[in-house]
């Protein structure tokens, strides 16, 4: 069967073709050939009508034949097993023979069932029989009711009967359409006819409680059954007025004859001539089948075949009563007045009463449905081959909604309102406000006629552009026209196709049976990526090891046919979701259908199918606008029911399958704009589809997949989809190209993609979760590195990719095997240190630094400052024997920053002891002792390893003299570059510091090496003196100064100050500071001033020895000048040679002679204070003396 949402034709139908159901209706087959003929020698009977009720079907044929069928319900245990009807009974009705019309036998028109009354009423050749249900035994005596053009008007209103009630009412009230009344009849025990209704030529009549819709010939009118009042309505065609305006929607009164009485037999009512006969024009098919006689040939000129478009004959004057006959013989022939003959091909009628008829006009059948309790349904229009309009109007003649528009004048017309149950697989009410208008008819397309059912909803007029639907039947007659018939029961059924979409099926992505053709039958196997072989190697064991122990426990409880059973139970529950209900049979030449609701699921997946180009899968052919039209038709709708929420996610994940299937496969010039990409990345998050399913359609990605015990499982439907592709060639031929070969907009879709999946970690709704988040982790972290390879190198320079990078990494990933292998296989080092630290594996982050610090390659180059970081790392790790190993191998690169590990006050992992880690660095880092010990002294105070720390000191200034002339030479010339500078100059120490050589470890020890010497600290002199003894004498000369110092040899020490440095201010201070230092150490008590005169002396005997003239003069004078008080004035007079000017000394003399009158006045002044000092003291005395008075003394 096939469907199309185009209102303007049916495409032309392939047999070849995949049939596509995107209509809301679909055609099931119900009896694929039914036995019209006996014997079946005749070609040219017909089914007329067919109903259905309880495994009951009946099907009325062209020759006068009912046909009964009984149902045979399949086999319980065969699921797919569909329902057998055989024939029970072929009954020829009773029917009143028209003496000379032969051709006036349309044969079975009109089957009414009763189900309330358990009675069937057939119309076969204007003769009306009864019979009893099911098995169609005659009732009533045989009463017959010749001359009835329409059986029906049964109340739409009364509720159906519940299925299989066996309760039985007191009768149903039906409306038979007879010449010149409208018989009401309650049929029950019996058939009475208890009221007639003055409406001639009543063709049709549709009721809901009272009110009656009618249609003679020409026009429609509404009656009031009860009250006997008309309203006329609008002519069936446009162009015949035959109801005055002013007529129309007013009610009228009408006769009727209230009498009743039982149906009369025919032998109470003798025959009429055939002078009685009506003589107006009687179509022979009504009810039957139209246009039967077009074949291949020009419609214009078979047109005339169909009662549609006959030219009617002028109405006859008068019309006799039907007559009630009681047959007598099987067969009866009625006596009665014969019915009009049928029209001749030519569309002239078989009898002509009046001589001079008016001007032909085409009549047009009426059609009367009641879409719902309050309102029918009439059509009208002008031509057979014009468009129809469809009216809806109340039950007070007043339009209730906008036209309908049929594309061509039709045949049938049923209405079908929306199913009521919840669990059905329909769409649901609250999406499908309205029901559907299903029309029979013929239209032309490309020259050609093509017959079938147009589809409509109710409010489609409603619509600026009103949708409509095409259906036909593959197997139907191509020359045949199709009846429809909405039935007096229903049938449970469903829809295989809901069960095979919706069946969770298990989906093995490496084990894809190989279509013939293809390349290798290998390649679907994984095939790998492989940056490096081991790298994949040890990929395939861990996927091995982690099947098999991911969930041992749940392995164990795998019964043997675990896979079978899960797969009956998708199936018994999907089963559930798509059973639904038939009420509309469709027949086409010997063939019957049901019409049934086409599931939202079906009509969708149609649409996805026909995004597919032809039959064959072409990715590149994917029409992806169709697509997302088809998603987009299902966004924002909330599902209703379980079905509607299984099918919005089935529609999504496959819609999600083939949109990624063209993103693959896009040619250059059909290339995703960015905005497509976005809808396509929340098409996959929106429909829950397991990832892996989509990454199993990705080369080399695919291979992160781990399928775990249990598999994976989806819908059949995205399965088969999924699978198809697989097998394409378009596949095979990627199969084994390397993630490197994606598009750039594929990476970071799957970017995207991946990581919005991994937010999910953690929902309970995830199936699988470590499977899936297993596969999910290793593949963006794949993604990404695959896209961070062009990124900029450096920390902070990779943008948001690296940011994700690290983000994933940081948090934590699941495949932490797998990941480490990716890492290593990128040569990410960096980024493999911080996943280590996720896991707070300190030791392998550790050994990962030491790698890249080491040289080894790290492509991001992100680790800046390494052993800066290794050793800040280590002051937060609390394992000692870390600290030890890393703490020894940075001493070993970086002694000075190595040391600092030792040396960590705030670190977590247990303190090594000082003498501890000397002896661990002495051994595995010689070269950081130095820097240790002095961390020790300067740093902490130990004066225990000063002597150590000296010791080193000398080693590397007296070994670098030793072997350096160069050094050497430095040495001597900073000593003269030094003696050279005019006064004032710094000391020498400050000199030697400030023209130290940037980052000389020489310079550096010696400097500290007079610290140490300089400061107030209990070290081995001698031994020091000794190791310097080695040296010549003018080398380290400021050393020798402070061991001279120290060994109060301040002669030497002065001598050495003036003569080999000239470092004068140095030597001032030495005898201030009592010869403890030339560094400013601090005193541990002040020297006396005889001491300081005695060095004082020293200098002023070594500056008169100064072998430079003009540096004896100045030195001398400066000194007598500004230290002139710790000399005697004779001793200096006698020393200074008589040729000196007196100038030289005279600030020294004027000095010593203020000193002279200074002490003098001093003296004076503390004899006059000690003599005011003394007259206190003895007014004081007598005072007190005077206070204590006399005291007498006894004598002993």
């Amino acid at each position: 069967m096939t469907s199309d949402g185009s209102g303007d034709g049916p495409p032309n139908i392939n047999p070849g073709a995949t049939i596509r159901e995107v209509g809301p209706y679909v055609l099931r087959t119900l009896l694929d050939e039914v036995p019209l003929s006996a014997d079946g020698g005749h070609d040219d009977i017909k089914i007329n009508c067919v109903d259905y009720l309880e495994a009951n079907l009946y099907v009325g044929t062209s020759a006068s034949e009912l046909l009964h069928f009984v149902q045979i319900p399949p086999d319980p245990s065969d699921r797919s097993g569909q329902p057998v009807y055989i024939l029970a009974s072929r009954l020829c009705p009773q029917y009143a023979e028209t003496p000379g019309t032969p051709n006036s036998r349309p044969g079975v028109q009109q089957i009414l069932l009763l189900p309330r009354v358990g009675k069937a009423c057939i119309l076969c050749n204007w003769t009306v029989t009864f019979y009893s249900l099911p098995e169609l035994s005659p009732v009533f005596g045989n009463t017959i009711v010749k001359n009835c053009s329409w059986i029906g008007g049964i109340d739409l209103n009364e509720p159906p009967l519940d299925d299989g009630s066996t309760e039985r009412t007191g009768g149903v009230t039906i409306l038979l359409s007879l010449m010149r009344k409208i018989q009401v009849v309650r049929v029950g025990d019996d058939a009475r006819a208890f009221k007639k209704i003055d409406f001639s030529g009543s063709t049709l009549s549709v009721r809901r409680d009272s009110i009656a819709c009618v249609a003679d010939s020409k026009s429609y009118a509404l009656i009031d059954v009860d009250q006997q009042l008309k309203i006329p309505l609008m002519s069936i065609s446009s162009l015949e007025e035959t109801t005055s305006p002013s007529e129309i929607g007013h009610a009228q009164s009408i006769g009727a004859d209230t009498s009743s009485g039982l149906l009369r037999s025919s032998s109470s009512t003798g025959n009429r001539t055939s002078s009685e006969a009506p003589t107006h024009s009687r179509s022979t098919s009504l009810g039957g089948s139209i246009l039967d006689s077009i074949r291949r040939q020009d419609y214009r000129g078979s047109e005339n075949d169909d009662w549609l478009g006959r030219h009617p004959s002028p109405q006859p004057s008068i019309s006799p009563r039907p007559s009630m006959e009681r047959a007598s013989t099987p067969n009866p022939m009625s006596l009665d007045k014969p019915l009009p003959a049928a029209p001749s091909p030519s569309g002239t009628p078989s009898q002509i009463t009046d001589p001079r008829p008016k001007p032909s006009s085409v009549l047009l059948k009426p059609h009367i449905t009641s879409p719902t309790p309050d309102e029918f349904l009439l059509v009208t229009g002008t031509d057979p081959l014009e468009p129809g309009i469809g009216m809806f109007v109340n039950l007070d003649g007043d339009p209730t909604r906008p036209t309908l528009e049929f594309t061509r004048y039709p045949r049938e017309v049923v209405v079908d309102s929306p199913p009521s149950d919840p669990n059905s697989s329909q769409p649901s009410s609250t999406q499908e406000e309205e029901g559907y208008v299903l029309a029979s008819m013929t239209k032309e397309v490309d020259g050609s006629l093509q017959h079938g059912l147009e589809i409509q909803r109710f409010d489609a007029g409603s619509e600026p552009n009103p949708q409509k639907y095409w259906l036909t039947a593959r197997e139907a007659a191509p020359d045949g026209t199709y009846g429809i018939r909405s039935l007096a029961g229903s049938e449970d059924t469903q829809f295989d196709e809901i069960v095979q979409k919706l069946s969770q099926r298990r989906y093995t992505p490496f084990s894809v049976s190989i279509s013939p053709g293809t390349p290798d039958p290998s390649s679907t196997a994984k095939t790998p990526d492989s940056r490096t072989a081991l790298s994949i190697e040890h990929l395939s064991k861990e996927k091995e090891l982690f099947d098999r122990n991911i969930d041992s426990q749940d392995e164990e409880s795998l019964p043997e046919e675990w896979e079978a059973n899960r797969n009956a139970e998708g199936e018994e529950f999907a089963r559930q979701l798509a059973k639904t209900q038939a009420r509309l049979a469709v027949w086409n030449g010997s063939r019957i259908w049901w019409a049934i609701r086409n599931p939202l699921i079906i009509q969708l997946d149609a649409a996805l199918e026909a995004a597919c180009a032809g039959d064959v899968f072409n990715p590149a052919e994917l029409d992806r606008q169709a697509i997302f039209h088809t998603i987009n038709s299902i966004r924002g709708r909330d599902p209703h029911t379980e079905l509607e929420f299984m099918t919005y996610g089935y529609i999504r994940q496959k819609a999600g399958i083939l949109l990624l299937i063209s993103l693959l496969k896009s040619p250059e010039d059909k290339q995703f704009t960015d905005n497509e990409v976005k809808a396509l990345e929340e098409v996959l998050v929106e429909s829950g589809l397991d990832p892996r399913v989509v990454l199993s359609l990705i080369p080399s990605i695919r291979n992160e997949i781990i399928e775990g015990p249990r598999g994976i499982w989806i819908y059949g439907g995205v399965r088969r989809t999924a699978d198809e592709y697989l097998r394409s060639r378009e596949f095979q031929v990627t199969s084994k190209d390397s993630v490197g070969t994606l598009e750039p907009r594929t990476m970071h879709f799957l970017r995207k993609f991946l990581g919005t999946w991994r937010k999910r970690k953690g929902f309970g709704s995830v199936a699988d979760e470590r499977e899936v988040f297993h596969t999910v982790d290793a593949a963006l972290l794949l993604v990404l590195l695959e896209v961070d390879q062009h990124s900029p190198k450096g920390m902070g320079k990779g943008g948001v990719v690296r940011s994700e990078l690290y983000e994933i990494v940081d948090k934590g990933v699941d495949c932490f095997d797998r990941a480490v292998d990716l890492l290593e296989s990128y040569h990410r080092l960096f980024v493999l240190s911080r996943l280590y630290q996720s896991r707070k594996l300190s030791s392998d982050v550790l050994a990962t630094w030491k790698r890249i610090i080491e040289g080894e390659q790290d492509v991001g180059q992100e680790l800046r400052e390494g052993e800066q970081r290794v050793r800040e790392y280590l002051t937060k790790t609390y394992s000692q024997a870390l600290v030890r190993e890393y703490g020894v191998w940075l001493a070993s690169r970086n002694p000075k920053l190595g040391v600092q590990v030792f040396a960590e006050d705030n670190g977590r992992a247990p303190k090594f002891e000082p003498a501890q880690v000397v002896s661990i660095l002495r051994d595995e880092a010689p070269d950081a002792v130095k820097y240790y010990l002095e961390h020790l002294v300067f740093g902490k105070g130990h004066t225990t390893y000063i002597n150590d720390l000296m010791a080193y000191y000398l080693d590397v200034v007296v070994h670098d003299l030793e072997l350096s002339e160069d050094s050497r030479t430095l040495v001597r010339a900073t000593y003269a570059a030094y003696r050279a500078l005019q006064a004032p100059k710094p000391a020498y120490s400050h000199f030697l510091r400030d023209n130290a050589p940037p980052d000389n470890e020489v310079w550096h020890s010696r400097l500290r090496l007079l610290q140490l010497l300089a400061e107030a600290n209990d070290y081995d002199a001698a031994a020091i003196r000794d190791r310097v003894s080695t040296l010549p004498d003018d080398l380290l000369v400021p050393e020798t100064i402070i061991l001279a110092g120290r060994e109060r040899k301040h002669n030497d020490a002065l001598r050495l100050l003036i003569h080999n440095l000239g470092d004068y201010d140095t030597a001032v201070s030495y005898c201030l500071r009592g010869g403890t230092s030339m560094t400013g150490a601090a005193l541990s008590e002040r020297p006396s001033f005889e001491e300081q005169r005695r060095l004082f002396n020293v200098v002023f005997h070594e500056l008169l020895s100064l072998e430079d003239l003009s540096d004896r003069i100045e030195q001398t004078g400066g000194l007598l000048e500004r230290f002139g008080g710790w000399f005697e004035i004779d001793d200096v007079l006698d020393l200074i040679p008589d040729d000196w000017s007196v100038d030289i000394v005279s600030g020294f003399l004027v000095g010593a002679l203020k000193r002279l009158v200074g002490e003098g006045r001093e003296a004076m002044l503390t004899r006059a204070l000690s003599g005011a000092q003394n007259l206190r003291v003895n007014y004081d005395l007598v005072v007190r003396v005077k206070e204590k008075g006399p005291s007498i003394e006894a004598p002993n």
